[in-house]
């Protein structure tokens, strides 16, 4: 896949999507042609397209671009960063903040860096699960860090609007490597960090 930057919408893709829009409304009994919903599909498409502008981001290239030599090996936390997401299964949000650490082995990273690749994999269709370990597995490669550690707790909007409208579960997930794998003492410092 070609990677982009969406800073300007595609016309054909825009338009493609709003055709399924309009079709949608249709389907689901609304009047297409009622005055809110005339640039809906249109809304719709361009809305669409900056919510899964990850897909064409690549994580691994935004750590490289700001890459530094650095001899500093202690714990690097960026924590509560916002996540937001669409579950693959509605298609709806989930929404919630995400903790990253490292330790580096030689090599550190910008911290806006560390939010901007936990934007890049939350802006596709996900599960939770495997946008924690794309963030992982993102740093571990650019980086080949001491230990990874990811921790993202969300409220998920499929389970509160529908289904079992449970509106204040959290999920959490969490994905380590190296130290923090290996390292009971290690892990409970990032966690207790994160209190």
């Amino acid at each position: 896949m070609a990677y982009r930057r969406i800073d300007q919408y595609d016309a054909e893709t825009t338009e493609q999507i709003a055709l399924h829009v309009k079709e949608i409304l249709r389907l689901i009994g609304e009047n297409r042609e009622r005055e809110g919903l005339v640039k809906t599909p249109e809304r719709v498409a361009r809305s669409l397209q900056f919510l899964t502008k990850g897909y064409w981001e690549n994580g691994k290239q935004i750590i490289l671009d700001a890459t530094f030599d650095e001899k500093y090996r202690q714990m690097v936390i960026v924590k509560d960063i916002e996540l937001y997401s669409m579950c693959e299964h509605h298609m709806l949000p989930f929404i919630g903040k995400c903790h990253v650490a490292y330790i580096p082995n030689g090599k550190i990273t910008g911290l806006s860096k560390i939010a901007r690749i936990v934007e890049t994999y939350a802006r596709r269709l996900q599960v939770q699960e495997r946008l924690t370990v794309q963030i992982r597995d993102c740093i571990e490669e650019a980086l080949h860090p001491l230990g990874v550690a990811v921790v993202i707790e969300a409220n998920h909007t499929c389970m509160q609007l529908r289904g079992v409208e449970k509106s204040n579960s959290v999920t959490t997930t969490s994905a380590f490597s190296g130290a923090f794998l290996n390292s009971a003492r290690t892990r409970n410092e990032f966690l207790n960090l994160l209190k």
